[in-house]
């Protein structure tokens, strides 16, 4: 994936050079099934999740699904 600096970020897939949409995606952990809006290529769709959802939201929610 891409970052393109300017006023507002705008990040583009690698693979396709498109601009990524917000996007419903399917996140599968464990054996919960969950429906998000993340950053999708509209073309490969490649999914892109920044490290700060990386490190910090979905970090929580594995933590509480296995202590399940």
């Amino acid at each position: 994936m891409k970052h393109e600096s300017d006023d507002q970020t705008k990040w583009r897939c690698e693979k396709c050079q498109q601009e990524l949409e917000l996007a419903k995606v399917k996140v599968r952990y464990m054996e919960g099934n969950f429906e998000v809006d993340l950053m999708k290529c509209p073309i490969c769709n490649q999914v892109f999740i920044d490290e700060s959802l990386a490190l910090g939201k979905m970090k929580e929610v594995e933590e509480g699904l296995e202590d399940k």
